[in-house]
């Protein structure tokens, strides 16, 4: 299948189930592949580091920037590969005149955001059946009116393409028809006052270090039943500072490298659907050299069998002696 028109090329037995209910697979922290490691710390993070960093940037920055990337793909790059939602985290830099925002993770991108999501846009030009979903969050550093104007460098930039927020079940062939392609959530109180704006989705963190404990965490959050609307199973894994401390020399990379065998394992034995127990986006970390895309977007053939078995079980009703119709 060619990824990056995957969303066309499914079956047409799968253009009326609901995108909720599909696998779509996501990158987490999708654009700190461009972090500028000359910008300040964001001034959420620890004072102490903050402190360290003030005064040992030739020792912290590199730590930082090993720590903090999560992506080495371009957000066209990653469009091309069949990722379709993305998690960007947005801020306004301290002291900055302009309303020019920035990606974060730690610290700001050289990437100024409007430019990106132009470039987003283009390629939804490209492909007018491929449907996104942005994840748009933290927003540290903007105020109300910072809030207003982006919101309307949104409207203006995606246009007619902007999904609506609805209750009723999104499908392929209904955004098709609409000519709709771009779903916002936008995780701030102002989302309640726009249509446009979808309110932010669940991400399933585990907050965990090894792909072992990070699995647990993932059953548990199965066996308490999936929300109902989009959500998102986050495969990525996270190192506290006093891991970090002892490991300098690692990185976000060396460590999803070496946990990615089990972390592959298990996406493999999921399934997409409407039962409690079923996944919907996944999203995971360097999703440009490991195959998370492929393997996200193979799960919705699971679909198809469900499909097939339920309507065999329609056509013979348990009760029915498969004797008697020989």
């Amino acid at each position: 299948m060619d990824l990056q028109d995957w969303m066309s090329l499914l079956p047409e037995q799968l253009w009326d189930t609901p995108l909720t209910h599909l696998a779509i697979p996501g990158s987490h922290d999708t654009m700190t592949y461009n972090l500028d490691l000359t910008s300040p710390l964001l001034m959420s993070e620890p004072e102490s580091l903050r402190r360290l960093d003030r005064f040992c940037c030739c020792f912290t920055r590199p730590i930082i920037y090993r720590w903090a990337t999560t992506q080495d793909k371009t957000i066209e790059e990653q469009l091309s590969i069949g990722i379709r939602y993305f998690d960007l985290r947005i801020a306004h830099k301290p002291d900055d005149k302009t309303t020019n925002l920035y990606f974060t993770h730690a610290i700001y991108t050289c990437d100024v955001v409007l430019d990106t999501l132009a470039s987003l846009a283009a390629w939804l030009d490209s492909h007018p059946k491929e449907i996104v979903i942005l994840a748009c969050s933290h927003f540290e550093g903007m105020d109300d009116k910072l809030h207003l104007s982006f919101i309307r460098s949104l409207q203006e930039l995606f246009g007619s393409k902007i999904c609506p927020r609805q209750g009723s079940s999104l499908t392929l062939r209904g955004l098709w028809s609409s000519g709709h392609q771009v779903i916002i959530s936008y995780e701030a109180q102002i989302a309640y006052q726009y249509q446009d704006l979808w309110l932010d989705i669940p991400y399933w963190w585990a907050d965990r270090l090894t792909a072992e404990e990070l699995i647990s965490y993932m059953e548990s959050k199965k066996r308490a039943g999936r929300p109902r609307s989009f959500f998102v199973a986050g495969l990525n894994l996270t190192a506290d500072q006093d891991y970090i401390t002892m490991h300098l020399l690692q990185s976000v990379r060396t460590l999803t490298y070496a946990e990615w065998p089990s972390l592959r394992d298990w996406v493999e034995q999921q399934t997409p659907g409407s039962d409690p127990q079923s996944l919907n986006i996944i999203a995971g970390d360097f999703v440009g050299p490991l195959p998370l895309s492929r393997l996200v977007i193979d799960l919705n053939h699971k679909l198809l069998q469900k499909n097939s078995d339920q309507m065999e079980q329609q056509s013979f009703p348990a009760n029915v002696n498969m004797k008697q119709l020989i």
